[in-house]
């Protein structure tokens, strides 16, 4: 394939614009592989670069997409060939490279995972950069010694992608979960359907002013920050950790030491783009395996095209979306 499509984002003064353009591989960045895509997913970082409505890419112009599924056409790294199936999540793709909203890709190798026995290239992309960050939190709180005796964990904005899967795998591995969402009512069959043994109206809760309130999760997967982060510091029980992974309430935090020495409380970051290669592979191995989402079925909302991205990523931003949505490229 000589050219192809990409979705590309451009600079346009003082704002960015995303463009559905024909490429060729001398207009992608450099790199040691080039993978046909089969797969992408939509993530909120991708939604924000589409829509213009959120400062994503480090340069100009670059084609979007923070994931991407496909088959290596050719490769100067001796540890893929031709044929092989791949994936790529974070790495910088679709910010600092060309990502995978694009027909053809051409990447760094060691960006890349070889496609795990157990995933297809389209389950692979269902679980993505979501998933991979829900699974990192998972990780991280299970070596920081959480463990199911100690209470519920909370997940805050559980219809979104990292929400979604988190509910599914910290369910797989014993924990009981609670679903604190904004939009409790229109969401709680999807999210019981995911797994969730509660689903409680964010607009319902009490968050109280108190430096240490009534201690009621064993832990959290915090995707809000703000003041929901903030009431979790305050309510997660003795020994507990909090995973934060998100902003989509704001990127404060407000809050005291008295949680974390009075209670022994852990924040945890949880930072996938730049995730260490060995823990990578490591955790799409669990993903393929042990921790693969039941409910992948139900995960994935719907099937687009590049065509389809902008109106999509608008939806992303509107907050209308739950679960996963997924890029069809070539599909195999």
């Amino acid at each position: 394939m000589s050219t192809f499509k990409a979705m590309r984002i451009h600079q346009v003064e003082k704002a960015t614009q995303a463009r559905l353009e024909t490429l060729t591989l001398d207009d992608l960045n450099p790199g040691s592989v080039v993978v046909r895509v089969a797969w992408s997913g939509i993530n909120y970082k991708d939604a924000l670069a589409v829509s213009g409505k959120g400062r994503i890419m480090k340069g100009f112009p670059k084609v979007a997409g923070i994931d991407m599924a496909g088959i290596v056409e050719s490769s100067e790294d001796a540890r893929y060939k031709a044929g092989d199936k791949v994936l790529i999540t974070g790495c910088n793709i679709g910010e600092v490279f060309d990502g995978g909203f694009s027909e053809v890709a051409r990447v760094d190798g060691n960006s890349i995972i070889p496609l795990p026995m157990g995933l297809s290239m389209k389950e692979a992309m269902a679980i993505g950069t979501a998933g991979f960050t829900a699974a990192l939190a998972l990780r991280r709180m299970l070596e920081n010694h959480q463990s199911a005796n100690m209470g519920p964990i909370a997940v805050t904005g559980p219809t979104g992608g990292v929400g979604s899967i988190a509910i599914d795998l910290f369910k797989r591995v014993g924990f009981t979960v609670h679903a604190i969402t904004g939009k409790a009512g229109a969401a709680d069959d999807y999210l019981k359907a995911l797994g969730a043994d509660e689903v409680i109206s964010r607009h319902s809760l009490d968050m109280g002013k108190k430096p240490l309130e009534s201690a009621t999760w064993g832990g959290a997967v915090d995707n809000l920050g703000g003041e929901t982060l903030t009431w979790l510091t305050r309510t997660t029980k003795p020994w507990g950790n909090i995973a934060s992974i998100g902003l989509a309430q704001s990127h404060e935090l407000n809050t005291t030491v008295m949680p974390f020495i009075l209670r022994g409380v852990s924040l945890l970051g949880i930072h996938s783009v730049e995730c260490p290669r060995a823990w990578r592979e490591d955790i799409w191995q669990h993903l393929s395996t042990i921790w693969k989402p039941r409910h992948l079925d139900k995960l994935i909302s719907r099937e687009v095209s590049l065509e389809d991205l902008p109106a999509v990523c608008d939806e992303f931003i509107a907050g209308k979306i739950q679960g996963r949505t997924l890029v069809k490229l070539s599909g195999a």
